[in-house]
């Protein structure tokens, strides 16, 4: 990569970074090219260099970060053999995600309606992808359960550790990193390991 190159990868990424943080705190409709240009220290039409327009931003914001996913969940499952120790490893992986890019989460849960249609094929043909994966580490861990219950595991797992760190942001107050990590990834290890065929049966109310 010739320094010419480089130096216009950083910029771009300069623009997604301005644009994940502008994106989730204003909304991707309140946010013009000169706001994310002036944000990442350029003019809004120099941003027409690195990309189309605003929606354009968007698309190669979330499609980065679907693809980071998807790759992260290969490198773990193809260096792991043991069931256990990758589905650890995913959950950690995940964990390290939310908390590093609490901003994407909350760009994705609100504007994903305003990428272009090809691009919400896309994006949702990786993360569907990547939620496999893990019903692939979870079949193996639990061979007797169904995948449907599975998947329903991965995607509660999702909903555990995406929402944590912005939720408590939200608040007003800066999740504390090195207390949120154990907890998350505890919690999360506890949903996707339990036995449910042992779970005792919920009591019924008693007649008064």
């Amino acid at each position: 990569m010739t320094q010419r190159s480089q130096a216009k990868e950083l910029r771009r990424q300069a623009l997604l970074t301005a644009a994940a943080s502008l994106f989730a705190k204003n909304g991707f409709n309140r946010v013009s090219l000169e706001d994310l240009g002036a944000a990442a220290g350029v003019s809004g039409p120099a941003v027409y260099r690195h990309f189309r327009g605003k929606q354009a931003v968007l698309g190669d914001l979330l499609l980065t970060v679907s693809r980071e996913l998807l790759d992260g969940g290969l490198r773990v499952v193809a260096e792991t053999t043991d069931p256990f120790a990758a589905l650890r490893r995913l959950v950690a992986f995940q964990v390290d995600f939310a908390l590093g890019k609490p901003d994407v989460i909350r760009v994705q849960d609100r504007d994903f309606s305003n990428l272009t249609e090809k691009d919400q094929s896309e994006v949702r043909t990786l993360q569907r992808n990547y939620v496999e994966l893990w019903v692939d580490v979870l079949t193996r861990l639990h061979p007797d359960t169904d995948a449907a219950e599975l998947r329903m595991r991965a995607h509660a797992t999702f909903g555990l550790i995406n929402s944590t760190p912005h939720s408590v942001r939200s608040h007003g107050r800066k999740i504390a990193v090195k207390s949120a990590r154990p907890l998350l990834e505890g919690m999360a290890l506890a949903a996707l390991t339990v036995d449910t065929s042992q779970t005792p049966p919920q009591e019924r109310p008693q007649p008064a």
